[in-house]
């Protein structure tokens, strides 16, 4: 684990040696530089402008297409700007942009990912900051305080149950609920969400988050499944009964099509941002920062009406009396190995 870490840590920071060394990037992103931080009155104007002339973007993102989809058609339409999209994990993006930094290309303008893909990105210096005026209208928990990446929307980590599966008597109020052995081989969970599971353990405690966890595991097992989408609609289709992560929009969804799902949600409330950058060598600028600046404002319409919960809580606010708990990526990245071995030894590995 470390040994891997290393590798990206270094792969990273040899991409960055790259960019910095060759004039041509040079110069493209004292340029860059310039048009993100503009704050004249004409700022949107000159992105329009130049997006237009520019003619397309390069997009990278996690979000499943489904809902990538509706932004990228309401962006082009307005604009008139085609955007090329490639879409993986929140690892996947990152691997990829290491990849191609190591070979000398620069082929995504934009990335838009969750924070644990985007603060190592920012911290190997591959992510331009953005001056945008919009900024302020978002809530300030989910913005970065060095302005490489802005949250355009937070995806709340939720349970989710099958409504035919759970009768409304069972519904857990906590997690402590779940060590009853009613719920002995109906449990599931995210093979990845060990970001997930040191915020909740942190928000416990240690020793106790980490006892409750395995007293729930010792009683009852957990299946692991990988990708919070499959989950939601397994959970849907009937095949687990209750689900401790998804992410809490897709079951909304879900029951707003008539499936029997709900969310639920058990405190401590976990939410990760996801959000938009700009790379440091975008070759496309103007078009770059114009679709940022398009994610901040229509962008944000265009997620709520999908159930997703945006930043500008004018929006959308939160569901009322509902606490979050943002994630931390710096946790992950500073301590990750510690919290990656307690992952498989509670979780997935019991011991």
């Amino acid at each position: 684990m470390r040994a891997a870490r290393r590798r990206v840590s270094a792969a990273l920071l040899a991409c960055a040696s790259l960019v910095v060394a060759t004039p041509a990037a040079f110069a493209q992103s004292r340029t860059l530089a310039e048009i993100a931080d503009y704050q004249g009155p004409d700022r949107l104007a000159k992105l329009i402008e130049g997006a237009r002339k520019e003619g397309s973007l390069s997009l990278y993102t996690s979000r499943v297409a489904e809902d990538t989809a509706p932004v990228i058609e309401a962006f082009t339409r307005k604009y008139g700007v085609e955007v090329q999209v490639w879409r993986g994990s929140n690892r996947a993006v990152l691997q990829r942009v290491v990849q191609e930094r190591r070979a000398g290309r620069c082929a995504a303008d934009v990335i838009s990912s969750g924070t644990p893909a985007l603060e190592p990105l920012h911290r190997e210096q591959l992510l331009q900051a953005v001056r945008s005026p919009t900024l302020a209208e978002l809530m300030p928990q989910a913005l970065s305080p060095h302005g490489e990446w802005a949250g355009i929307n937070i995806n709340i980590i939720s349970a989710a149950y099958n409504t035919n599966l759970v009768r409304p008597n069972e519904v857990p109020k906590s997690y402590a609920d779940l060590k009853d052995p009613r719920w002995k081989g109906r449990l599931a969970i995210e093979a990845d969400d060990v970001d997930w599971f040191a915020a909740v353990i942190g928000k416990l405690g240690e020793a106790a988050g980490l006892q409750l966890f395995r007293d729930i595991i010792r009683t009852n097992g957990v299946s692991t499944r990988t990708g919070h989408t499959l989950i939601a609609n397994m959970v849907a289709a009937g095949e687990i009964p209750l689900a401790l992560t998804v992410y809490s929009y897709k079951p909304d969804q879900l029951a707003r099509a008539g499936a029997p799902i709900r969310t639920l949600y058990l405190a401590p409330v976990i939410a990760l941002a996801t959000g938009v950058s700009v790379t440091r060598c975008a070759t496309r600028p103007h078009a770059a920062l114009l679709f940022y600046e398009f994610m901040l404002r229509d962008g944000q319409e265009i997620l709520a009406r999908r159930d997703i919960a945006p930043t500008n809580q004018k929006v959308k606010p939160l569901p009322e009396g509902l606490e979050i708990t943002m994630m931390d990526p710096d946790e992950m990245l500073d301590h990750g190995a510690k919290w990656s071995e307690l992952w498989h030894k509670t979780v997935i590995r019991p011991q």
